[in-house]
């Protein structure tokens, strides 16, 4: 299965446990790619007892899976590239979505 997540969410529990799942699917043999939108940009910054989001990040893209990042809203934030992610825009969040055959929002 071909599984898209779309974060837009900084809570630190929310982001921890969608690279979670998807380290878990990727475990599972499916492809999962991960879109970060709005809030969601700040997700390598994310650290809170408990729930190390950019150790769950890196977990989730050592396992195979991609993680793209809105351009835009990085912008906004004066955020950059981390490394972990790479830029994206639109038209990469509309083909993670046409592609996938599940899509889960967080």
């Amino acid at each position: 299965m071909k599984l898209g997540l779309v974060i837009s969410s900084n809570d630190p529990e929310t982001v921890w446990n969608a690279f979670r799942l998807g380290v878990y699917a990727l475990k599972a043999d499916d492809t999962v790619a991960a879109f970060l939108l709005g809030k969601g940009v700040e997700a390598a910054q994310l650290q809170q007892t408990g729930f190390d989001v950019p150790d769950m990040m890196g977990q989730f893209v050592a396992a195979g899976g991609q993680v793209l990042a809105c351009g835009t809203c990085l912008k906004l934030r004066q955020e950059q590239e981390t490394g972990v992610c790479s830029v994206s825009t639109m038209k990469d969040l509309h083909d993670l979505v046409r592609g996938s055959d599940k899509v889960l929002t967080f």
